[in-house]
This record gives structure tokens, sequence and C-alpha cells, in this order.
């Protein structure tokens, strides 16, 4: 069993991510990055990039699939049932206080105003998150992710291909990928040892 402090550490972690981002669930994963990546060193850079790779393709809030993954990762189930918590409760104490006073933000222009601004905010993040998984690709030195980023942002852009059967395709290009790296790699172990 974990220590307690893990847990809570953990749990108070997200509950904090969660209760400062606003603009959608995109926006919580590069603050997951620096706080478990960076701050924290309870997740490997490439760990995260898998995991929101997982949490990106699953059914569901992206926000709370990053949660379960990364909490799961760090302190198994007990991480998972914590990381949740803490990931739904903040938006659900903002959104019961946001009813009680839904008639009076609606038509505030102040509101409407930091609203607005906020938008641009995520933008940015967005936009950094992007940045920074392009780096990652161009890292490696792969050709197919590359190639698989340009053609899927054609293909919803530009011809207006369901993203479902994009998503479709590449988790099967990538399961075939990774089946023949894994092939060549083995094989490339075989000839070193003979």
């Amino acid at each position: 069993m974990k220590d307690k402090k893990v847990y809570a550490k953990l749990f108070l972690s997200v509950f904090q991510l969660s209760a400062c981002t606003f603009g959608g669930g995109f926006v919580i994963i590069p603050l997951m990055r620096k706080k478990f990546v960076e701050k924290l060193h309870w997740i490997s850079e490439d760990e995260m990039m898998d995991l929101t790779a997982i949490a990106q393709s699953s059914p569901g809030a992206i926000a709370v699939n990053a949660s379960i993954l990364v909490g799961y990762h760090v302190a198994g189930i007990p991480g998972a049932a914590l990381t949740v918590l803490g990931a739904i409760l903040p938006p659900l104490i903002i959104i019961s206080i946001v009813s009680l006073f839904y008639q009076t933000f609606r038509n505030n222009r102040i509101v409407s105003m930091f609203m607005a601004g906020m938008l641009c905010g995520v933008a940015a993040v967005i936009c950094d998150v992007v940045i920074r998984m392009i780096q990652d690709i161009l890292k490696q030195k792969r050709l197919l992710p590359l190639s698989i980023l340009v053609l899927s942002f054609a293909a919803v852009r530009f011809w207006n291909v369901n993203i479902i059967l994009i998503i479709l395709v590449c988790g099967i290009v990538g399961a075939v990928d990774a089946c023949l790296r894994e092939a060549k790699k083995r094989k490339g172990d075989s000839n070193g040892l003979s």
C-alpha cells in the first residue's frame, strides 16, 4: 500500500488542476504534464504521451480519462478512484454555484468579457500542447507519426472525413506499426545473440 501522503498529494494535485482548468479537457493535459512529469517526476515524458493518447481515444471526458490513467499509473486502483474524485468535484461544485446565479451570470457584460478572454488563453494552451507533441514526434525522427498527423489534419479540415473513421484507421496503423517495430526489435536482439 502506498504512503497516505502520496494519496493525499495525488488527490489534491488533480483537484487543483481540475479547479483551475477552463476550456475543456485538452487544457488539463499540459497542466498534468507539468505537475506529474516535470515537478513531481512520477511519470516519464513518454508515459505521459502514451497516457494522453489513451485518454483521447477512450470514450468519455478527456480530463477524467487522463486523471484515471495517471492515478492508476501512480497508485493503482485507489489512485485512480482518488483522481476521478479530484477531477469531477471542482466542476460539480462550480456548476452548482453557477446554476444558482445563472440569470445574473448570463446577462453580465463583465462575465461575458471574462469568458471571451479565457477563450484566448485556452486556444494558446491547446496550441502549446500541439507544438509540444509535434516536437516530440520530430525528435523521434520517424516519418510515419508525422505523416499520420498531417494526413489526419487534412482529412478532417479539408475533406470532412468522419473523426471516428480517422481514429479507427490511426489505431490500426499504430497497432501494425508497433507490431512491426517489436518484431524488428526481437529479430535484432536474436541476431545479436547468435
